[in-house]
């Protein structure tokens, strides 16, 4: 199956779900550069796979780019996909994970879901792949943990 053209500078239809988003990459001109990127995505929204309630998370990406960066228009389109997809925090944070690890074949990637209570009991979700490249400065990802009134 042909990978099909960049959705970059052109409309497109909001994917229905995450399986139907494109994910686009673009060659990453620093590819002999170790830093880091990061997306933060601060009003994440899926649906509860029992009730079909909305819930909510705020993620971190954190990625060190090697030859391939992430588009992010098409990111945007990807996690909007999950705004109306039934699965539990864990899935969601851990498959957006691996599809981005997927696409764009980085040297480290790390994301953080840090999902806001649901019954009374708030959920932070990390995952990543491999260690952290030598000598890479990766912040803090800044979130802190879900406190209530506290």
């Amino acid at each position: 199956m042909a990978k099909k053209s960049l959705q970059l500078g052109r409309a497109v239809e909001w994917p229905h779900t995450p399986e139907d988003a494109q994910l686009d990459r673009v060659p990453n001109p620093q590819k002999g550069t170790d830093y880091l990127v990061r997306f933060t995505v601060p009003e994440f929204t899926s649906l509860c796979p029992v009730t079909g309630q909305p819930d909510f998370a705020h993620l971190m990406i954190d990625y060190a780019p090697g030859p391939w960066l992430l588009e992010s228009k098409s990111l945007k389109l990807y996690i909007a996909s999950f705004r109306n997809h039934g699965a539990f925090h864990e899935d969601c944070t851990v498959m957006i994970g691996k599809r981005i690890a997927s696409e764009i074949k980085p040297k480290w990637l790390r994301i953080g879901g840090y999902w806001y209570p649901r019954g009374g009991i708030p959920i932070d979700v990390f995952w990543q792949t491999g260690r952290v490249p030598k000598g890479l400065w990766v912040p803090e990802q800044g979130v802190a943990p879900y406190r209530g009134r506290g």
